[in-house]
């Protein structure tokens, strides 16, 4: 939470920003919260996941929200406990969401899904199924009282946790084959396919955001690491920046990515070896 004071005529006039977190407010728009007629403030700024939005009456407020309000010292004090305001219910983190989200993903990713044209179903499997079930209810925000939110601090550690897994397991099954494949008769070829498949798409995709969608350095650092699905290339964006552009650009691009090569992996496999 952070003030600012503006001296108008007799009165000072405070900026405060206040985090969402009474349950009772969540869901509700801007315009039914009427801050305004009840306390005398104003909204003028909300933002989510470090995006800043317009305080537009129709937008919904979710918690973690940070709510950018205009007023007096004890108008933005009631106001403030009216939107909740705790730092502690903010930073606490709910594991029973967590493991509900975990096993509803899992149970999705077994399911079989069948297309027109394809004689067998594909799965969402353990990456895809948690994925899409993360989405919906990060999109829903609650259930009644069950609040689908994840600390910053508690999420940046899941985030770590599985990139140190993610390079341990593929170090574990790539290493012992590894420099035997690459030294072998057909391992330069296997690397040069492989760098084709890699770079190509990069440069075409990082070419045509630069000079046709003028993207920025920050934005195209994340938008390269979401096409690709490479947490260690966002890392590396997010440690040379103080900014979170990379990480909004990756998280847009990644979940569809994610589902369309989960996908699209079986449905050639199908299709190429009937």
């Amino acid at each position: 939470m952070s003030d600012e004071n503006l001296i108008l005529g007799d009165e000072s006039i405070r900026f405060r920003r206040v985090v969402v977190t009474d349950r009772s407010v969540l869901g509700k728009t801007v315009g039914q919260l009427a801050l305004g007629s009840h306390y005398g403030v104003a909204v003028t700024r909300v933002t989510r996941a470090d995006l800043e939005m317009s305080a537009v009456p129709d937008l919904r407020l979710q918690f973690g929200d940070q709510v950018q309000i205009v007023g007096r010292d004890e108008d933005l004090t009631r106001a403030a406990d009216a939107l909740g305001n705790s730092l502690k219910e903010m930073n606490e983190t709910h594991f029973i969401p967590f493991f509900i989200g975990l096993a509803l993903g899992i149970a999705l990713g077994t399911l079989p899904i069948a297309f027109p044209g394809i004689p067998q179903p594909v799965k969402l499997g353990l990456a895809g199924g948690p994925l899409l079930v993360a989405l919906l209810l990060g999109r829903i925000g609650r259930i009644r009282r069950q609040v689908w939110h994840m600390p910053v601090n508690t999420n940046l550690a899941f985030r770590e946790f599985g990139i140190a897994l993610f390079f341990a397991a593929v170090g574990l099954s790539a290493g012992a084959k590894f420099f035997a494949t690459v030294f072998s008769s057909t391992g330069v070829q296997w690397l040069a396919a492989g760098v084709c498949v890699t770079m190509v798409p990069l440069l075409v995709i990082g070419v045509f955001a630069r000079l046709v969608l003028k993207m920025n350095f920050l934005d195209l650092s994340g938008l390269l690491a979401g096409s690709m699905t490479d947490p260690p290339a966002l890392a590396f964006a997010s440690n040379i920046t103080k900014s979170d552009a990379p990480t909004v650009a990756y998280a847009t691009v990644y979940p569809l990515t994610t589902l369309l090569r989960i996908l699209a992996a079986q449905i050639l496999a199908i299709l190429l070896f009937q």
